[in-house]
């Protein structure tokens, strides 16, 4: 803000009371939006449903900000002890809300939405007073218009940065449980702020010192046994103990032991067993890999777990891998977590694998190299962003970088469970103008399990012949994989694009059926 508008604002006290006003204004616009998208990430973690989960959030908040502001024409005196009361009680309540609703999900899941809404309104009720008290407060400083014209442009402000602390540092870095005490006490920090420019205009000073560093110690105490809270709740999320977990900036990872079973999980999303994996990877591989014209190139995307690029190490001819996987954390685990690395049999450390951190579609988009084999080992298209990578625009990049009698193949979930997402996963790649063959297993863990191959050339499943050692694929098995039931067999589906995502409305219907 300039001087020149600075002194406008403020003809009868110091800059020292505006400063802290708008700073105040700036601090708790910082705290507010990421508030909101702490509880979505959290939501959209424990439920799934990104879009979902984000929308209701920001509903409910927007909404019961609303209320807030409304309410807060009741207030017509003692603005500044209101306005440091409700900083208390948003520090306190949204620096305690992700554990508390981490806590209400493990011990009472089915209560969870109710204890989520319950939340966001009254915090969303206490953020919406913040800014009316504090134009009211700013308006003796200046006129109105100016007033208002400050008091949005920092609020605006203090939301951009929030929005971008979030994202990039703090998720990443602290996880949502330590973010929430630590934005809990930058709250408080108003608090202190406005004491110590205003303190003396305050009748019950004291009061507020005691009451802000209860606050203070609660918040520290919170984020100091963060980790031990958060192992407690995540604890009771997951039927085996948990031996690894990490937050990494684009999903929480966790991975769980059981007598000899190892499993990782993505979001609460079970990724592997390692009692059946190989059924998955092998099913995965090996059909691409024995069609194909050559093998000296391979591109996985996904993967970084190293497990479907152990299988395709055990073919002799093939001189290079190329695994893109967007989370580094995933394919640093993937490289040194001790099980994990002994499951994958150190394929991830092998000199011919080069590891490349970026989003697969990215990749294809600036990349120009051919490939006789593309492997997509990707999650469920359980999000609009997964949803991306089982497009027809996707596939039409994988189609430019597949070379001459190459072959693709990608998972495709489950035929039976969601039928139509599997089809129309088929459907859309079919509509890239490749020859392509469905086949599907069946993996204990998952269940009956689909996959599509495809070629710029026709597929001829009958000279597939399985050349390396295996624990489940053996050439007697691979006619029965093309052949679906009645109730998994083709069905119509629309083809899935950047636009139109169909196959994650389909994936979301099939699950929420069986769920239900």
């Amino acid at each position: 803000m300039s001087t020149a508008t600075t002194l406008e604002f403020e003809p009868h006290k110091s800059k020292v009371e505006v400063g802290a006003l708008l700073t105040s204004i700036f601090i708790i616009a910082v705290c507010g939006l990421i508030y909101e998208l702490m509880i979505g990430s959290l939501s959209a973690y424990l439920l799934g449903d990104t879009v979902y989960q984000f929308s209701l959030t920001i509903g409910f908040f927007l909404s019961a900000m609303g209320v807030g502001s409304f309410l807060s024409r009741a207030v017509r005196q003692h603005l500044l002890p209101i306005f440091l009361s409700v900083e208390i009680a948003i520090g306190v309540i949204g620096g305690f809300s992700a554990a508390g609703l981490f806590g209400a999900f493990a011990l009472a899941q089915r209560s969870y939405g109710v204890v989520m809404v319950a939340t966001i309104v009254v915090l969303g009720t206490l953020i919406g007073l913040e800014i009316p008290l504090l134009t009211r407060i700013a308006k003796k400083y200046g006129n109105l218009r100016d007033t208002l014209a400050n008091v949005l442009a920092f609020d605006y402000l203090g939301a951009l940065i929030g929005s971008l602390l979030f994202p990039l540092f703090l998720l990443p870095y602290l996880g949502l449980s330590k973010t929430a005490f630590l934005v809990g006490t930058f709250n408080l920090l108003v608090v202190v702020i406005n004491l110590r420019v205003f303190g003396r205009e305050l009748y019950a000073l004291r009061r507020y010192i005691i009451a802000t560093c209860l606050a203070f110690a609660l918040l520290a105490l919170g984020f100091l046994e963060s980790n031990a809270i958060t192992s407690l709740f995540e604890n009771a999320l997951y039927q085996d103990e948990i031996i690894y977990a990490e937050q990494t900036p684009y999903q929480r990872m966790v991975i769980t032991t059981y007598q000899e079973d190892l499993r990782l999980y993505l979001d609460r999303e079970l990724q592997f067993s390692s009692r059946d994996e190989y059924r998955y990877h092998e099913s995965l591989v090996h059909p691409a890999m024995s069609l194909a014209s050559s093998r000296e190139q391979v591109l996985i995307i996904g993967g970084g777990d190293g497990l479907a690029a152990r299988e395709v190490l055990k073919y002799p001819d093939v001189q290079r891998v190329t695994l893109v996987d967007i989370d580094a954390a995933v394919t640093r685990m993937g490289q040194t977590f001790g099980p994990v690395v002994a499951l994958n049999q150190n394929s991830l450390n092998d000199p011919r694998v080069q590891i490349i951190n970026q989003d697969g579609y990215k990749f294809l988009a600036d990349s120009s190299d051919l490939y006789p084999v593309i492997i997509a080992d990707l999650p469920d298209p359980r999000s609009e962003s997964l949803a991306r990578l089982f497009s027809h625009d996707f596939y039409g990049l994988v189609k430019r970088h597949l070379a001459r009698g190459g072959m693709f193949v990608t998972q495709a979930s489950s035929p039976y469970f969601v039928r139509k997402a599997y089809w129309c996963i088929a459907h859309t790649v079919a509509s890239t103008e490749l020859s392509l063959q469905t086949y599907h297993t069946y993996i204990p863990t998952f269940g009956d399990w689909g996959f599509v191959i495809a070629s710029d050339l026709n597929i001829d499943w009958s000279r597939l012949r399985i050349d390396v050692p295996t624990r489940y694929l053996k050439d007697d098995l691979l006619g029965a994989m093309t052949t679906f039931d009645q109730d998994t067999s083709e069905v119509p589906t629309d083809i899935s694009t950047l636009e139109n995502p169909a196959v994650w409305r389909y994936y979301l219907e099939g699950w929420r059926r069986w769920r239900s």
